[in-house]
């Protein structure tokens, strides 16, 4: 299959479990919950997102025929930005919905190439058994078939989704992340929701909080 890439760039992880770790994001084209158009928002599965997806004109995207010359791409660009460029090669997958093209065939190269392969998903698509890391973001219970990983960060507050509708999955961690809204602040919510429920641990998006991409 042809891969179509949005972006791929080289920054910390911003998030969750991971959050300070060096790491190439892979951001691939496309959604299965909402198209990116604003005129769709509003009737979207998931009508908060705030990342461009569409096309394949970012820093680095473009349509990739083989697995290999993505993998390559990637780890020519871990390469360029590190001096250490055999100390722990990660590579986050997202999107959009990741899972929609990330089939195992693009993990093994990705693996081939030395990374540790994460991806980040709505949870609406099986994740292929090959992947390192499995971050599931729910947005829509009814289409939620991924259950189990290795984390479940939930954006809060949401409609569709609360937390204790997912506490009892078997996922390792589990994160609250507050739902950043043009003119409220949930971070205080989720602060007393995480101190009321030890379960869950505060994720902040602390690349939007120190200005990196």
């Amino acid at each position: 299959m042809t891969y179509s890439v949005k972006e791929i760039f080289h920054t910390l992880q911003g998030e969750g479990r991971h959050t300070g770790r060096a790491a190439v994001f892979c951001r691939f084209a496309g959604c299965n919950f909402w198209s990116g158009l604003e005129k769709d928002r509003a009737a979207a599965d998931c009508s908060f997102c705030d990342t461009d997806f569409i096309g394949t004109n970012g820093i680095g995207g473009g349509k990739f025929k083989k697995p290999e010359d993505l993998a390559g791409a990637a780890r020519k660009l871990w390469d360029d930005n590190t001096d250490e460029p055999e100390a722990s090669p990660f590579i986050v997958c997202t999107g959009g919905e990741p899972l929609m093209q990330l089939d195992p065939p693009l993990i093994k190269a990705f693996q081939a190439a030395g990374f540790e392969v994460a991806a980040e998903t709505n949870g609406s698509l099986p994740c292929p058994p090959e992947l390192d890391w499995v971050c599931v973001s729910p947005k829509n219970l009814d289409k939620l078939v991924q259950v189990t990983g290795d984390e479940l960060k939930l954006v809060y507050p949401q409609e569709n989704v609360r937390p204790e509708d997912v506490a009892h999955l078997n996922f390792k961690n589990f994160y609250l992340q507050p739902l950043d809204e043009k003119g409220k602040d949930h971070t205080k919510a989720a602060v007393q929701y995480c101190r009321d429920h030890p379960k869950w641990r505060l994720s902040l998006q602390t690349h939007k909080i120190l200005g990196i991409a």
